[in-house]
């Protein structure tokens, strides 16, 4: 049974955020990038998947107004991977959402023009969940990470 945790203490998500990171380098695998998240997520709202005592997978929210919040980060262990664990994860930021009258929910990823077969999976999960492409923004990140901005209406 997989059961969503909200988590206040700020080393624990900070912990969290770094040790599911680490082992999902083929999403996380630029050191400063997963070092910025781990410090970022500190003082976000923060929630965890939890099978039999054991945290399997995390998503952190940038609350950037009263209309809109960012799926910051999401990190879910390979092997919990494909089994409605994502799901449960983003519908739990549109409950955080619709609890706090937040229009929007958004989330950035890498844009298919730059070739990455987990990231095509990632863009397809994001769409089969109601997101949708906005914009690209070529140099966000850098020319060789195109960023792609999605949204999804909540309310």
């Amino acid at each position: 049974m997989i059961n969503i945790k909200e988590i206040i203490s700020e080393d624990e998500k900070s912990n969290i955020c770094n040790n599911i990171l680490r082992t999902l380098p083929n999403w996380f695998g630029v050191e400063s990038a997963v070092v910025e998240f781990t410090e970022q997520v500190r003082t976000m709202p923060f929630y965890t998947a939890v099978c039999n005592e054991k945290i399997i997978g995390f998503v952190a929210l940038k609350v950037h107004n009263s209309f809109s919040v960012e799926v910051y980060v999401m990190g879910i262990l390979k092997e919990f991977q494909r089994q409605g664990i994502g799901k449960m994860l983003i519908e739990c930021c549109e409950k955080y959402c619709k609890e706090n009258k937040v229009e929007f929910l958004t989330v950035k990823t890498l844009d298919e023009s730059a070739e990455s077969k987990n990231y095509q999976k990632t863009r397809l999960f994001y769409l089969s969940m109601g997101f949708k492409p906005l914009e690209v923004f070529p140099l966000l990140w850098d020319k060789e990470n195109p960023c792609l901005f999605m949204v999804k209406n909540v309310l």
